[in-house]
């Protein structure tokens, strides 16, 4: 069951999900719109024959209990998670991603599913906006040992920025770009994660199969200046390699750099070659001083050679 399942993840973890031939995925959302065109996308592939869509919303927990029995694994990607918008109505934030994450919890284990995995993002470190902290409130929801967790395992994944997903820059670039008009840019030393959506599902997938219960699983992942992707993105695009930036300023509740795992979470985390598992701090408990965040400031950089490299391959560019 995928919460939030018409999104850009909904639609990448269905495709991926086909080759483990699941006996059924079940698509839970409150946009019957979405769900509609998902399933016109689907139309031409066998795997709609096991997909149910399900209309409700994750505030309701009534509804999550009668959609998750029978259900071994789920992929809770419902959230409101648009900064701006959150800024400015950010109790509705609370009800979806704080609200919503608990009343999944209890449905979960009410319903023995054997695993839940939970979709964070970078912007739950040392949250600044209230996108960040309502969803730092979820990761704490998702692995507290405080609520009673009888049969589920719950974990949580957390990551940055996607390239080509809903409400990423580049499909709004390409309206500016249709339109002949210039490239809005908050800031130029503006920096961030990136990964690809297949990237993400992976992750999902590592925690699926390693997650014991209480971690937070973190993909280390090159990051880059905003500008260098938008220069990147207009040279593959348009041929010119100086096509028209306009610098809009940061917007409410933004940050500079962001941040995957803190200092803090550093002490009861976990380096791998290529992830970090962040425990309970009661779990791993570290109590030696770390000097070192994972952050876009501390990561890979990529240019804007790299950038074209990796936007041809995802073909959002030919």
């Amino acid at each position: 069951m995928i919460t939030g399942g018409t999104g850009s993840f909904g639609h990448q973890m269905v495709t991926e999900l086909m080759n483990y031939n699941p006996k059924q995925i079940r698509i839970y959302s409150r946009d019957e719109d979405k769900q509609h065109n998902m399933a016109e996308w689907l139309s031409d592939n066998p795997i709609l024959s096991k997909i149910k869509f399900i209309i409700g919303d994750v505030r309701d927990y009534d509804r999550l209990v009668s959609t998750m029995k029978d259900v071994d694994i789920v992929f809770h990607a419902a959230a409101l998670k648009h900064v701006p918008a959150v800024e400015s109505h950010p109790f509705e934030a609370v009800k979806t991603n704080i609200l919503g994450a608990y009343n999944l919890v209890r449905a979960a284990d009410y319903c023995q599913v054997k695993k839940a995995i939970a979709i964070s993002t970078d912007k739950a470190v040392k949250p600044v906006n209230a996108m960040g902290m309502t969803k730092a409130l979820q990761e704490k929801l998702i692995i507290s040992n405080e609520i009673a967790k009888d049969y589920t395992v719950f974990s949580c994944v957390r990551y940055g920025n996607v390239l080509g997903s809903r409400g990423s820059a580049l499909p709004v670039w390409d309206a500016k770009i249709s339109k002949g008009k210039p490239i809005p840019i908050t800031h130029p030393e503006m920096t961030r994660f990136f990964l690809t959506l297949h990237e993400a599902i992976e992750l999902v997938f590592y925690a699926v199969k390693y997650s014991a219960g209480g971690e937070i699983f973190v993909k280390k992942a090159p990051a880059s200046k905003i500008v260098d992707l938008a220069k990147a993105y207009t040279e593959l695009k348009t041929g010119n390699t100086n096509y028209p930036l306009e610098f809009i300023g940061i917007r409410a509740g933004e940050k500079l750099n962001e941040l995957l795992v803190s200092r803090e979470e550093m002490r009861h985390a976990k380096e791998l070659q290529d992830h970090f598992i962040i425990y309970r701090e009661d779990e791993l408990n570290n109590n030696a001083v770390v000097d070192f965040e994972y952050s876009t400031k501390t990561t890979i950089h990529l240019g804007v050679k790299e950038l074209k490299i990796i936007l041809r391959q995802l073909k959002w560019v030919v």
